[in-house]
């Protein structure tokens, strides 16, 4: 094997090739390969010190290094960039090497979520790099079977799903209403129960009230994190209550890891910092000890135990990770040895302590903590924030999609400028088809064309909420950014397309199409298949602008579908 330079990666003592099919597969420490399925190898390296499982592949006709984190998405980085360090409050052990087709040249995942993993193209040879590493044992499973990279990634997120259990409430699948965008920190009682009032006439069942109901001030700091008292919503059981009458599911916002360094809290537990938040105005707590866990998992219950909440949005997990690894030495009334190991410990106590008061309560995550660790503690994952940029959406929903198993993916909040016509407005909510959208504007501005897209692309959500959600989904070409995205259900195929793309109608005859146009090349075309069938196109709004009879075969159909509307195309 070819000597690279490798600026960032540690040292793991002598590699030494192993047997493994196909593979150019090189471990330390004591070392075993099995084939598990064709095309699929696990791995697993035992030593007393770090161990290093690594492989190489040809770097014939790639076109993209998918990982499931911010941007991470759709170049092919060198072999000797920094290496990813991920672990139960950031990140996933898992990658993907795309080719041409969509065809996953290479992917793997690690066992465990506490890795130190590296990939890229090794220049001296023209090949692909991959290795994982971590302290005492480590087992990855590597699939060069050359399916669609998202079935790859589904079989991967399967063998997650043997260690990691998900309880999802059904919920956590429905679309919400945020406060962010729409009010930042300016909420109170009235404002939030008109919202929800008029969220749920349009579809969206569940309120998040996020940041500023726990203090006066409005300067978007964090140094009032920490006491969580409701300063902004005050006889909060009664607002509640309020928002239930309404049919309305009511979620907190609350930013876990920060003690504000104008709050009580900091007199109290300030001393049991992990780290300083510097900008932010707090410190980050340091959940090693006991202490810390009890006073945080209690300030946060409150809101499901005492105020009748429906679940709470966990924030800013990714900054217990924020620290050098290893984390600073920790005192003696410290119970854990690793900031992984407390960080575990106070989401699994905070996950027991809302759910034996509301079984089907909701906690709501976000990128970059994406781990599979932290399935039995989540409810739902949210991309993370891109206001206002719907390709940004669509491309973190469906990157946390192919990683989340079998949790929820949320989509950032959906805002726009109050000038915003209608058919952009449908084209923020196709770029999340495949999510469940939240929606953050001030609803009661919304000029009535504006309320109509809204009306009804969340009616769309809902009616195929099995197939968007649930189906097998298959997104093109992650080098560009996924221009579409199909998922498959046991009736119904739905489509979104980014560009101007035919759509395949053949393969496995479905009964039910739906295809979303978010370009503004109306001229669809559908190719593939063959036969009659009825066909009915929507505009933005949900106008019908056209039904007939379309005849599928030959050189292809197109039909014209306007930007921001829906084909709907059933046969018999």
């Amino acid at each position: 094997m070819t000597d690279i330079w490798e600026p960032h990666a540690p040292a793991s003592g002598a590699l030494r090739p192993l047997y493994a099919e196909g593979l150019d597969l090189r471990v330390s420490g004591a070392g075993t390969a099995r084939a598990v399925a064709d095309g699929v190898v696990e791995v697993t390296a035992e030593a007393e010190g770090d161990v290093r499982i690594e492989w190489r592949v040809p770097c014939v006709d790639a076109t993209a290094l998918w990982t499931p984190e911010p941007r991470g998405t759709g170049w092919l980085p060198a072999a000797w960039s920094a290496p990813r360090r991920t672990g139960i409050a950031a990140g996933a052990p898992i990658a993907a090497l795309v080719g041409t087709g969509d065809l996953a040249i290479c992917a793997f995942a690690a066992e465990r979520p506490d890795v130190l993993a590296g990939a890229g193209v090794v220049e001296e040879t023209g090949e692909f790099r991959f290795w994982a590493q971590a302290p005492g044992h480590l087992t990855v499973r590597i699939d060069t079977s050359r399916r669609h990279f998202a079935r790859c990634l589904a079989g991967l997120a399967e063998w997650w799903g043997t260690a990691y259990r998900a309880d999802v409430p059904e919920a956590a699948r429905r679309p919400a209403y945020s406060t962010w965008y729409a009010m930042h920190q300016d909420v109170e009682p009235k404002a939030v129960e008109a919202q929800a009032a008029l969220g749920k006439d349009l579809g969206l069942d569940v309120i998040i009230v996020d940041d500023g109901w726990m203090t006066a001030d409005r300067a978007r700091g964090y140094g009032h994190c920490g006491d969580w008292e409701p300063v902004s919503l005050p006889d909060t059981a009664a607002h509640v209550r309020r928002v239930h009458e309404l049919g309305v599911r009511y979620v907190l916002w609350y930013a876990l890891p920060f003690i504000g360094k104008d709050s009580a809290a900091f007199e109290r537990i300030g001393r049991y910092a992990l780290a300083d938040a510097g900008p932010m105005g707090a410190v980050v707590a340091d959940p090693r000890y006991p202490e810390v866990r009890e006073f945080l998992v209690g300030r946060l219950a409150r809101a499901v135990e005492e105020w009748g909440m429906d679940g709470l949005k966990v924030d800013f997990v990714d900054w217990f990770a924020r620290v050098d690894a290893p984390a600073p030495a920790p005192g003696p009334e410290a119970d854990c040895a690793t900031v992984d190991e407390g960080v575990e410990r106070l989401l699994a106590e905070l996950r027991r302590r809302i759910t034996a008061a509301h079984p089907d309560a909701m906690i709501e995550h976000r990128q970059p903590y994406v781990s599979p660790a932290l399935w039995p503690y989540v409810t739902m994952i949210r991309a993370t924030d891109c206001p206002l940029s719907p390709q940004e959406n669509r491309q973190r929903t469906i990157d946390v999609r192919l990683a989340a198993g079998p949790v929820p993916v949320h989509a950032d909040m959906l805002t726009w400028h109050p000038a915003e016509p209608p058919e952009q407005i449908a084209c923020h909510l196709i770029n999340v088809l495949f999510a469940v959208p939240q929606v953050s504007v001030d609803l009661a501005a919304l000029r009535p064309d504006q309320r109509e897209a809204l009306a009804f692309w969340l009616g769309v959500f809902r009616a195929h909420a099995d197939t968007l959600q649930l189906g097998d989904l298959r997104p093109a070409r992650p080098d560009l950014g996924y221009p579409m995205v199909t998922a498959t259900g046991p009736d119904t195929v739905a489509v979104a397309r980014y560009a101007a793309l035919p759509v395949d109608v053949g393969g496995e005859r479905r009964r039910t199409l739906v295809v979303a146009n978010a370009d503004a090349d109306p001229q669809v075309r559908l190719v593939g298949g063959a036969g009659a069938a009825e066909a009915v196109v929507q505009d933005a709004r949900g106008k019908v602008v056209w039904e007939g009879e379309v005849e599928l075969g030959g050189g292809g159909v197109v039909v014209a579908v306007p930007r921001g509307g829906l084909l709907t195309l059933r046969r018999a």
